[in-house]
């Protein structure tokens, strides 16, 4: 059972790590936020649509499923 849970627990891993290299970038970057440069509104309301919408919300899934796992394997 602890394996099996293993197993999965490195599966979800690796799919956390492809969905957030798949997601775009929300801002300029970091030096923009320090330099003052572009147009960056931090608390500007910014919707996804299509396709980040939809890798944004597998990656929540994913983060939840593994934070179960983790507390999961700590009972076991």
């Amino acid at each position: 059972m602890e394996d099996t849970l293993n197993i999965i627990l490195m599966i979800i891993s690796g799919l956390i790590i492809i969905l957030t290299l798949l997601q775009g970038g929300k801002s300029d970057g970091l030096s923009a936020a320090f330099t003052g440069s572009g147009d960056l509104n931090l608390f500007a309301v910014q919707k996804e649509r299509g396709p980040e919408k939809v890798i944004s919300r597998l990656t929540l899934l994913c983060g939840i499923a593994f934070f179960c796992l983790v507390l999961a394997l700590q009972v076991i």
